[in-house]
Formats: structure tokens, sequence, C-alpha cells
């Protein structure tokens, strides 16, 4: 399945809340959201999976494909797209054994070594981070910068993507260190208008896409 990594949203239930995560997800998706995933470290695994196909429903025909964080079984029950795993997940070998080729598989790497022992063969993208320290995972590594960023996506074989506290004014470091895209969390689900937050990060990249001045 194809993708575009250029405006990733993570979720979060809490922070989604006031507006409901399915109107949240909606509005963003409207703003210019590319690709979602579902997120949700409190939830049950039947919850999650109920949450999952809501979600797949919602986003059917819009070519925004649903992303599942950590729990490969909720990504078969649910028939999500592909899985997120971290560092200490669930192994990439597993999950690619069980959802198949034509699944998205990304991994998250926060350092060379990690992005050395990469399987590339069984990846579809790597996330990079966190950028920036963020309330929004309270268990993040050690942020990397935008110069750590850059590093490694100089070296990445595989499509990435940047996370980690980042706002629409970093749009442009972002794309300038070689990203194909951010990922965000509180800056969408966490805000007055989700729609018209996603569209102000989908201006800001497409801008820097076009080499025009920000």
């Amino acid at each position: 399945m194809s993708f575009d990594l250029s405006l990733y949203l993570v979720t979060d239930a809490k922070l989604c809340a006031p507006f409901g995560l399915e109107a949240t997800i909606a509005a963003a998706v409207q703003g210019g959201v590319t690709i979602v995933q579902l997120r949700d470290k409190h939830a049950s695994d039947a919850q999650m999976i109920a949450q999952a196909k809501r979600l797949k429903t919602l986003l059917a025909g819009s070519g925004v494909p649903l992303i599942i964080n950590d729990r490969l079984n909720v990504a078969i029950e649910s028939k999500a797209d592909g899985l997120h795993v971290g560092q200490s997940d669930t192994a990439v070998h597993e999950a690619h054994q069980a959802l198949g080729p034509n699944a998205i598989i990304g991994l998250s790497i926060n350092t060379r070594p990690q992005l050395n022992a990469v399987p590339i063969e069984l990846l579809d993208y790597v996330g990079l981070g966190p950028v920036f320290a963020t309330g929004s995972k309270q268990d993040h590594a050690q942020p990397i910068g935008f110069d750590g960023l850059a590093q490694l996506a100089e070296v990445c074989p595989l499509p990435s993507v940047a996370i980690g506290g980042l706002k629409v004014e970093h749009a442009a470091r972002v794309k300038v260190a070689g990203a194909h895209g951010l990922a965000v969390i509180s800056a969408i689900c966490g805000q007055p208008d989700p729609r018209q937050a996603a569209q102000a990060f989908s201006e800001a990249w497409h801008t820097q896409e076009a080499g025009i001045p920000s």
C-alpha cells in the first residue's frame, strides 16, 4: 500500500477527549493529515480493536492508512493497514510474518546503532526522534535535536518521519534535515481546531517542498 509520511498523526485519547477521537481524526484528515497511528497505552485490546474498526470505516476512501501502535493482535483483528513498533515492542519479524507483505510496518529509531540493526527488507519506514522532549510520551528516549535528526536521516535507507515535540514552525528544519515528514500528537490532538492545526502543518510542509521561503 502506498503512503505519504508528510503529516503523520499519532493519537492521544486524553487530548482528543474534548472533541472525541473520531471527530478529531476526521477534522485532522480534512486539514491534510496523510497517515494516522492509533496509540493508546491504557485501552484494553478489545477497546482498541473496536476503536480501530471504527477508524477504518471513517478513513475508508480517504487514502489515509491506519497504523496501530505496538499491538500486533489489534492490527490483525481490526484489519488495519500496518503496525508501528518501538525498540522494545513487538518484533519486526513477527509483525511482518503475521500481517503480510502489503502491511505498512514502521520502527522507532533513536540512535545510529539502532539504525544499523534495522531489518531493512521487512520495514517500510522509520520514525526518527524524539527531536525534542515531549509531554505526550513520558518514557521517550534522549532527544536528538535537529542535528541528530539530520545525521540519522542522511544515512537512513528507508523513508523517515521525525517525531517529538514538533510544531508548525519546525517544518522547514525537518525538511532540510532530510526527513520525509513530521509526526505530531499534541500539536493537533490538543488544539482547539484540529482541522486548522493540521492545515497549518500541511501548508508549512508543502511550502517547503515548493521552495517558497517561509
